[in-house]
């Protein structure tokens, strides 16, 4: 009939094909971004149970069957997403450390003076310390438990605290080595929750350990002084 009367089609057979092909190919599309989604919530909601059951029981005494039932999910489910325990444990520690912001030891830089520093990177440490003390202290007890554990944190905690000490290291006058050790102990979990359970408040457990490493410093360079 068109043809009979001069019109041409307004599509044409390749092009009807190639609309037909664009049109199919939004459903595909739609259900690869709808699968991916409800793929990214499974795997939050069990990255949270586990978070949650690490927090109230311990990364010990967790079970991929607590995860689950918690989660709403199959065990299979779960190994699906989380093949191994390594993989679990980084993104628990990801996820609680998104939502539980250490401390940022650039904000001590602009004290000069290194014991104030030390004082004041103390303070706001103990008192993170004493907010998250739940966490921490289930992680930290049962590092020498669970492999897995450990291998996530040496990576992910270790790293902090590298941080942390060389920034207050700066501007002592001590031995490296010295310095370093006294203020790896200064920054522990264990060494806060120690002086927390002494009766110490976060203020004076800071000033404290900040007169502690001052005077490994000094009996530093009266050794090296004596060397001399």
């Amino acid at each position: 009939m068109m043809e009979a009367t001069g019109i041409r089609p307004l599509v044409s057979s390749s092009t009807d094909g190639m609309y037909h092909e664009i049109m199919s190919e939004k459903p595909r599309t739609y259900r690869k971004v709808e699968r991916a989604r409800r793929e990214a919530e499974t795997r939050l909601k069990i990255t949270r149970a586990a978070v949650d059951l690490h927090e109230t029981r311990g990364p010990a005494n967790t079970t991929v069957t607590d995860i689950a039932r918690m989660a709403g999910v199959s065990r299979m489910t779960v190994y699906n997403h989380f093949p191994n325990d390594v993989d679990l444990f980084a993104a628990c520690s990801s996820h609680w450390a998104t939502r539980n912001p250490f401390p940022d030891a650039s904000s001590w830089d602009g004290i000069d003076d290194p014991r104030k520093r030390l004082t004041a990177g103390l303070e706001e440490l103990y008192g993170w310390y004493g907010e998250k003390q739940e966490m921490l202290g289930m992680v930290f007890r049962d590092l020498p438990l669970v492999p897995a554990l450990a291998e996530v944190m040496t990576e992910f905690w270790s790293s902090y605290v590298d941080a942390i000490v060389a920034t207050l290291a700066r501007g002592w006058r001590a031995s490296p080595t010295g310095l370093d050790a006294a203020l790896r102990l200064a920054v522990d979990f264990n060494t806060w929750r120690s002086l927390s359970a002494s009766g110490l408040d976060d203020p004076a457990a800071a000033r404290l350990v900040a007169r502690m490493v001052t005077g490994v410093t000094e009996s530093s360079r009266s050794v090296r002084h004596a060397e001399t």
